[in-house]
């Protein structure tokens, strides 16, 4: 240990394996990591500097803190709802909508607190959030979940999304739950100006994000982007998520998703796109030449039988590959870990036993999330400068006994699903398994009151 007269704040240390993922994506056996002022002050191994606080990483993994690119908080209300456990995806929105017009400003700071403490839990750091749901009446919905981040200590890139065709307009969902046009871009400015933190290290960032190109006019996603431009913002949509989709853009518009996409302004570098799950071959240069970042989400599209997104053709096009819970009616847990474990073997599935490995999956759960949110070498990755955001995984215990040639890979095949602790911005979140915070047992108590609320709310009087 350092004998420094200016210790750090903290010093993660003795780790069985660091894994940093910075651009040599070094491993060092025996690693440690300092974090000063929410920072990554250093990294190495053997001799560490004196800190205020230690943690003993011993028997364990140390990663980036994981990148959930796609979610939508608020679903949590509605999990595992029987009348829609068994439909595919436009049947599914059909069955929730007229649940989710009941939600409210309670409802949605209680849902992103509990979904995003969920996250913490599986080693997640920093969410991003897509709120396209907005019932008249409801509320600041936006700020609600951004005071659940803020308490919780997530870093958070919540969505302002929306919605503009109604079932009136041969869309899916209830007239009550759409805006207007020049309500939704004027709504996407006020917020932008009042919660979006370009300063390096941000805990909140927001993002424009129509919902689909299904839910609102071709106008408004050519609006959205111009506006993105302007304020210099993120863009973010559903994206060619099933064969529905493409039929829809078939027969609506008489092209292609990503040639609608191109018609509006939205294949830029600017741009990262939930799903992916049905483009094709050229498609996917396209889209890679572009720069476009990809939400990846394994579960929900095997629940809701939507198909395998092409991840490695899409990776070796160049686009950043992230990973993403998706709303959690749809994939019904909110585990980053699990996400990873999910596309590790969809990838063997689809392109090979020697494709889909855990490096390359926990790349898509860290710098992959980042390039999506357009923050590469500042999220995702473990390097001087970086956010002082880590996950320690023990990797002790009969699950993994036998793991002795590949900590990165017996952390995916064997476990666990649970950090043993995660670090947001130098402030310990998790710590043996647990929240830090005590005011789980509240917010569940009040969840479950809300979600039963909800979920009656379709029952007959």
């Amino acid at each position: 240990m350092s004998t420094s007269s200016s210790p750090v704040d903290l010093v993660v240390h003795s780790a069985r394996l660091l894994a940093t993922l910075d651009n040599e994506r070094r491993e060092i056996p025996n690693g440690w990591v300092a974090v000063t002022n929410g920072f990554v002050s250093a990294v190495g191994t053997g001799a560490h500097p004196s800190a205020r606080e230690y943690i003993d990483a011993r028997g364990c993994l140390v990663t980036p803190g994981l990148v959930n690119a796609h979610h939508h908080l608020y679903q949590n209300l509605t999990r595992a709802y029987g009348p829609m456990t068994n439909s595919a995806l436009f049947g599914w929105l059909r069955t929730l909508y007229p649940l989710w017009r009941g939600l409210n400003e309670e409802s949605a700071h209680v849902s992103a607190w509990v979904g995003l403490a969920e996250l913490a839990l599986s080693g997640c750091t920093t969410s991003s959030d897509h709120l396209y749901l907005h019932p008249r009446g409801a509320g600041d919905l936006l700020a609600a979940e951004i005071a659940a981040a803020r308490d919780l200590g997530m870093r958070f890139h919540p969505t302002y999304g929306s919605m503009s065709l109604s079932e009136k307009d041969g869309g899916l969902p209830p007239d009550d739950v759409v805006q207007e046009h020049d309500e939704i871009l004027a709504t996407s400015e006020r917020v932008v100006t009042k919660h979006h933190d370009r300063a390096h290290g941000a805990m909140v960032r927001v993002a424009l994000a129509p919902c689909s190109p299904f839910s609102v006019t071709k106008q408004l996603m050519i609006d959205s982007a111009r506006l993105a431009e302007r304020l210099d913002v993120r863009l973010h949509t559903h994206f060619a998520e099933n064969d529905e989709d493409d039929a829809f853009s078939l027969a609506t518009f008489g092209c292609r998703p990503t040639e609608y996409l191109e018609d509006v302004g939205w294949v830029s570098d600017r741009v990262w796109l939930a799903h992916c799950v049905k483009p094709n071959a050229e498609e996917v240069i396209r889209l890679g030449a572009a720069g476009v970042g990809v939400a990846h989400c394994p579960s929900s599209n095997m629940i809701l039988s939507s198909g395998i997104a092409p991840v490695v053709s899409l990776r070796a096009a160049g686009v950043h590959v992230g990973l993403g819970v998706d709303g959690s009616s749809s994939a019904d847990s909110a585990s980053l870990w699990l996400e990873a474990r999910q596309a590790m073997l969809l990838a063997k599935l689809s392109s090979g036993a020697a494709v889909g490995t855990a490096r390359m999956a926990l790349e898509c759960a860290t710098r992959g999330g980042a390039g999506c949110l357009g923050r590469v070498g500042e999220i995702g990755e473990l390097s001087v400068g970086s956010v002082g955001d880590l996950a320690v995984w023990s990797l002790e215990g009969p699950q993994f006994a036998g793991v002795v040639d590949d900590p990165i890979e017996g952390w995916l095949r064997c476990g666990p699903s649970s950090a043993k602790h995660t670090i947001v911005h130098g402030r310990v979140v998790v710590r043996d398994y647990q929240l830090v915070s005590n005011k789980l047992p509240e917010m569940l108590e009040t969840h479950g009151r809300l979600a039963r609320a909800m979920q009656q709310s379709a029952l007959p009087l």
